[in-house]
């Protein structure tokens, strides 16, 4: 079992009726997670990448340490400007208690994307991962809470997190108060070592420090799905609704006005049927482009090359059976009609994993030009992607 796989697992079982949006919750020993991303990855990315504040920075006490300190600005021969890293004043910076943060690391290291990618067809939600780097037991940022969940993996070392209820149930991004700062002793104290994973809901507050020596690891931001966002998408769907686009009565009177509002009442409550959550979920996932990605150097159509590895990047895809026994493709918000043979090409790429077009062509019983012509279509349409490798 892979550790992305061991760390899928375990957010499943009793974890979402139990704990998932209202508790804390740790998985010690999950997986080796060291080679889902390494202190040689990471001096890579820093060293082939423009990382630019914010999406790399220090933090040292809750204080964000001046780009200056550790970076010199260089000019191109095009009269852009970027900073250069310098190591020794990095690395002096990270001796004296700072703590380096990497933003959307999922968007720069393939092993983590596969994290992130895992975690999204699992919890339907977009995921955006973090990687934190400390070398002291200095909290980086102080006591604080975040907007979203997360999940957290802790890669190498030992992390002392102080942990204290919410103090504004489920608080948002965008929200008509802030919460106040808890008053009360933490209602939990964890260490977390090396293979170890924490779930903890938006609105927990945490102050977070590296117990003694070097600690990394990457905590998973995962995009809320609130009711606000429900009732946004049904107010889009209710515009086919005569008496959604009807001008309100403003200047009705009383009568005419409470007569609207019992007709819009109930345009809304039949909208709200029981299925209307996952009805919202498919929408949302078959709308969702996912994680873009280029297949150069098949600019003109994909070769018939059996070798070929093919994945669909719209993370949200997923497809029905019509009456014909026809399997429909619903991804990026477009949809694809096949004929019956593609059944098994379609559900092997929507199960979230590569393919190679002779695999393909092999549970379809499909000619691998067949195959090549189908993924020609997906790749053309943004919703997938060819490489050499799987």
């Amino acid at each position: 079992m892979t550790a992305i796989t061991a760390a899928v697992r375990s957010l499943g079982g009793d974890f979402p009726a139990e704990a998932f949006g209202r508790a804390y919750h740790l998985w010690p020993q999950v997986a080796d997670f060291s080679e889902l991303f390494t202190w040689d990855d990471l001096n890579e990315l820093i060293a082939r990448h423009r990382l630019e504040p914010p999406r790399l920075r220090l933090f040292n006490d809750g204080i964000q340490v001046p780009q200056h300190a550790y970076a010199h600005p260089v000019v191109t021969k095009r009269h852009t400007v970027w900073h250069r890293i310098e190591p020794g004043n990095l690395h002096r910076q990270l001796s004296e208690g700072a703590s380096l943060v990497l933003d959307a690391v999922d968007s720069l290291h393939r092993g983590v994307e596969c994290f992130a990618e895992a975690l999204e067809r699992h919890l339907r939600t977009d995921v955006q991962v973090n990687l934190y780097a400390s070398w002291t037991s200095k909290e980086g940022f102080g006591l604080h809470f975040d907007d979203h969940d997360v999940v957290v993996v802790q890669l190498e070392g030992a992390k002392r997190w102080k942990i204290h209820a919410p103090t504004r149930v489920d608080p948002l991004r965008v929200d008509v108060e802030a919460p106040d700062p808890p008053r009360d002793e933490p209602a939990a104290e964890i260490v977390l070592q090396a293979g170890d994973m924490l779930y903890l809901p938006r609105g927990w507050w945490h102050a977070v420090a590296a117990t003694e020596g070097r600690s990394l690891h990457l905590t998973c931001g995962l995009k809320p799905t609130t009711g606000a966002d429900l009732l946004s998408w049904l107010a889009d769907q209710l515009r086919a609704s005569a008496t959604v686009r009807a001008n309100l009565p403003r200047l009705g009177s009383r009568e005419e006005q409470v007569a609207y509002l019992a007709s819009l009442l109930k345009e809304v409550t039949e909208a709200l049927h029981d299925e209307a959550i996952e009805e919202y979920l498919c929408a949302r996932g078959a709308m969702d482009p996912g994680r873009p990605m280029l297949s150069l150097p098949f600019v003109d159509g994909i070769p018939a090359d059996e070798s070929l590895h093919v994945r669909l990047t719209a993370s949200g895809a997923w497809y029905e059976v019509d009456g014909e026994g026809r399997p429909v493709l619903n991804a990026s918000g477009q949809q694809w009609t096949f004929a019956a043979p593609a059944l098994p090409v379609v559900k092997r790429l929507t199960a979230g994993r590569a393919a190679s077009m002779g695999e393909l062509a092999v549970v379809s019983s499909l000619a691998v030009g067949q195959i090549a012509a189908l993924v020609t279509e997906l790749v053309a349409a943004d919703v997938a992607a060819v490489s050499r490798r799987r």
